[in-house]
């Protein structure tokens, strides 16, 4: 037997009815296990009698919240194509990744209401409109409801480990998202590696604060726990304070988040008096911890913490770097994950053509999470997928090496490489000196097209500091060669920025075109 996600809940139920999985503050709501899976099945039957079948997809445009984690278990218990959506997307976004996805069924919350509202006149394919709260429209149906109409059976749908779970939409550090395919066995085969490196049991109390709808939270979190047992606690949205109270008010011993959000838990944890001594462990993921948020976080929140590497396209965990190694390597990937394999090669080379330890090259990722292909995207597909020595390696687009202890180090993004003057230069070395200066609080580094030197070197910066502190810190210091240091420097009141925290270059390109 080879087990889908809709069986993980399932056998999670056999051995812990009782355990409580889901605690949703925002409305009171402590569900047990058993509780929990009755739920998800009255929604998958629910959704079986509204007309959604076997391959059907399902969109959400959900904040936070129990109804997202019953949605994704019931279309994984009914054989439908769970695809959750951003919930801060214009309307003309809602519709692009709707009619892409061809959703059969779209679930909303009041407020992203005005969003589904836009994009639905050219909503073709959706059939059923669901609300999870506030006054339910005249062309919607009431989540709650339909919970309550729904059969507690759990359905009878022959759901295979090589059927699709998900379409998991890329969130856009380049351009129009795509719809990534993931199977059930791809997010099993997920759940071992974060057991693993987080040492995930049943007694552990997981704090749900990043967004459900992207898939470090989703997969590497809320599914790992539920197929471990373990307690989730789920804020609607991120606000430090409220978060730091959960960790005392439940015995929250493990949380995702990226660095950023690191920065302003450890921040607030110095400044008030609240108990965190439950937290065991902490996941961070979109960029490599800044050694002084480290060493704030290490202080103030707990001691140890595990750093993930990947995208969305191979899970999205594929690198660990391990507590034992936070210090030692701080800035690197990790090491691969568990029946994974990584390789550096020349930018679009073969997977066999492999550069030498130390040398930068694009990273390439093998391992049984990645996805099947990119949805209607054949060409796309076959640009990032590649056979080779009997495995299928993913190009993730990033630069990298391997140091001599084999872990990998993340250099930049490959279309963000810098070449001025025929050398080049790699944005996050620069924006790494940029962060150190106390009144930095962001920097990017982008590309300018120029005439003489082809591209030049420019900043754009949130912060205090002005140009010329800036460019007098970087000439008297000596972490970077001179044709590295910015040419000019913009000031911005805040960065583009991904739902995982990952800044939106292409978007300060555009601002300069």
């Amino acid at each position: 037997m080879h087990p889908t996600i809709g069986d993980t809940l399932e056998q999670t139920v056999e051995r812990h009815p009782d355990r409580d999985a889901i605690v949703y503050p925002r409305k009171d709501q402590r569900w047990t296990y058993a509780e929990f899976d009755e739920r998800v099945n009255r929604f998958a039957n629910a959704l079986a009698d509204l007309g959604v079948g076997k391959g059907d997809r399902v969109a959400t445009v959900l904040y936070n919240g129990s109804e997202m984690a019953v949605t994704v278990y019931a279309c994984a218990k009914l054989g439908a194509v769970f695809t959750p959506l951003n919930y801060r997307l214009s309307a003309d976004e809602v519709e692009y990744i709707v009619e892409d996805a061809g959703a059969h069924t779209l679930l909303f919350e009041s407020a992203t209401r005005d969003a589904v509202e836009g994009a639905k006149p050219e909503l073709e394919t959706v059939e059923n409109y669901v609300a999870i709260d506030g006054e339910t429209p005249d062309y919607a149906r009431d989540f709650y409801a339909l919970l309550d109409e729904g059969r507690p059976d759990a359905p009878t749908t022959d759901v295979a480990e090589d059927d699709v779970y998900a379409f998991i939409y890329t969130s856009g550090t380049t351009g129009r998202p795509k719809g990534v395919v993931h199977e059930h066995r791809d997010m099993v085969e997920h759940n071992l590696l974060c057991i693993a490196e987080l040492d995930i049991t049943r007694d552990d109390v997981g704090l749900t604060i990043l967004p459900m709808y992207h898939c470090a939270e989703l997969h590497a979190m809320l599914f790992s726990r539920v197929a471990r047992g373990a307690t989730n606690v789920i804020h609607h949205e991120f606000e430090a304070a409220d978060a730091l109270r959960a960790i005392e008010d439940h015995g929250v011993t493990l949380l995702f988040a990226a660095p950023t959000v690191w920065n302003a838990l450890a921040q607030g944890a110095e400044e008030t008096d609240v108990d965190v001594s439950s937290l065991r462990v902490g996941l961070y993921g979109a960029a490599p911890m800044p050694e002084q948020v480290l060493e704030d976080c290490m202080e103030h929140l707990c001691e140890d913490y595990v750093q993930a590497y990947g995208m969305t396209e191979i899970g999205p965990c594929g690198v660990f770097q391990p507590p034992e190694d936070q210090r030692s390597k701080q800035g690197c990937a990790g090491l691969p994950a568990l029946n994974h394999s990584v390789r550096v090669v020349e930018p679009d080379a073969d997977p066999t053509e492999t550069v030498a330890r130390g040398e930068v090259g694009e990273i390439l990722v093998a391992g049984p999470c990645t996805m099947r292909e990119y949805w209607n995207r054949p060409e796309a597909t076959a640009a990032s997928l590649r056979e080779a020595d009997g495995a299928e390696w993913y190009y993730t687009g990033d630069l990298g090496y391997r140091d001599e202890d084999g872990y990998l180090w993340v250099v930049d993004r490959k279309d963000d490489m810098i070449v001025t003057g025929g050398e080049n230069v790699y944005p996050t070395e620069v924006e790494d000196v940029l962060f150190s200066h106390p009144d930095v609080a962001e920097a990017a580094i982008v590309g300018e097209p120029d005439d003489e030197w082809g591209e030049r070197v420019v900043a754009y910066v949130v912060g205090d500091a002005s140009r010329d502190e800036l460019d007098r810190y970087l000439r008297e210091g000596d972490a970077l060669a001179d044709f590295k240091r910015p040419r000019d420097y913009y000031f911005v009141e805040e960065l583009p920025k991904n739902p995982s925290g990952k800044v939106q270059k292409f978007k300060l390109r555009d601002d300069e075109a």
